[in-house]
């Protein structure tokens, strides 16, 4: 029996049970009881895209993410986040029976773990490598609430998945690999994700001097600095890189693999999560024709942590999104 710490708990989020609970309660409340008059949460939306960031920054944005999340039919939640720590050409799996968080503990799915190392390429990550990580553990007292709302505490456990930076190929592998728990409805899935980290402390300062006409059109872009500002009365930055994000967003939400990998490919733009989203998204295409073009995802959250106005200045970004996703249409008829 191993249990993984909450060790960013004090510091990216409060380690205090009540206040951590009132945060998620009201963030979660805030977003309201439909989004687009679709009631909330959304028929079958068994996978969503949300921030990783200090709940202070992407706490509100990761909301709109969890409370479109449908736990209903839920036994455990894949959580795929990005290695920042640790490179690895590969994905891991924890060996921890237990995850800690200030709101309870959740429980492991040892035994899937085991099958996916059985039927699949994954690794294994120690203990240390774990608990540095945050991209995974920032979702786990969302993930606890939003099971305790659907009053099924003790009866879903999660899979953690570390996502290394692997190739579009790899992601291909792992989305194979990953296709069957997909298409069952008994599995939802979180994919751990921050948009543009942009900034010279990033080495990222992408600049669209002419914003885009349209989300598929990739205009010259040039890299700002103190000695390269943006001309006067030109294009703001943080409008910029939010025409950039929603280039990548619009990428996502074509359900193609491949638009979403070429994006990557023109902008470099810096998505800690592209990996996590690379496989999930393969891993619905292997399924496309059981889901009827269900999979796909729609965004429903957008902020960025500061208006960059001056090339000094950094922001990152925050987009939240969910995706349906059930064998029998009949059940969300009407809802996309």
């Amino acid at each position: 029996m191993t249990t993984r710490a909450a060790t960013h708990a004090n510091s990216w989020y409060s380690g205090v049970r009540d206040t951590l609970n009132s945060q998620l309660d009201s963030w979660l409340e805030a977003v309201g009881d439909n989004i687009d008059q679709v009631p909330l949460p959304v028929p079958t939306a068994r996978i969503i895209i949300a921030p990783h960031a200090g709940y202070s920054y992407s706490g509100p944005a990761a909301a709109w993410a969890y409370k479109s999340l449908d736990l209903s039919k839920a036994k455990r939640v894949f959580i795929l986040g990005p290695s920042h720590h640790v490179y690895m050409d590969g994905c891991a799996l924890s060996a921890c029976t237990t995850y800690q968080t200030p709101l309870g503990n959740l429980a492991i799915d040892t035994e899937t773990i085991a099958s996916l190392q059985t039927t699949g390429p994954f690794q294994s990550m120690n203990l240390r490598v774990d608990e540095e990580e945050h991209s995974i553990e920032m979702h786990l007292p969302y993930v606890y609430k939003m099971i305790e709302r659907a009053g099924k505490l003790g009866g879903i456990k999660v899979v953690p998945i570390m996502v290394g930076s692997i190739s579009t190929m790899k992601e291909k592998l792992y989305g194979e690999a990953l296709a069957s728990y997909l298409q069952n409805p008994e599995n939802c899935f979180v994919i751990s994700s921050d948009f543009c980290h942009w900034g010279s402390r990033f080495s990222y300062t992408h600049y669209y001097p002419e914003l885009p006409s349209t989300t598929q059109q990739f205009p010259q872009s040039i890299s700002l600095s103190r000695s390269n500002p943006p001309p006067r009365g030109s294009v703001k930055i943080y409008e910029s890189i939010e025409a950039l994000d929603r280039q990548g967003m619009a990428a996502i939400e074509s359900g193609s693999h491949d638009n979403f990998s070429n994006y990557l490919k023109k902008t470099h733009n810096t998505i800690c999560g592209r990996h996590p989203i690379g496989v999930v998204m393969a891993g619905l295409e292997v399924i496309w024709d059981v889901v009827q073009g269900a999979g796909k995802f729609k965004f429903v959250r957008y902020e960025q942590s500061s208006r960059v106005k001056d090339p000094s200045d950094s922001s990152v970004s925050y987009a939240s999104a969910y995706a349906i996703c059930a064998p029998d249409l009949d059940t969300f008829h009407g809802v996309y």
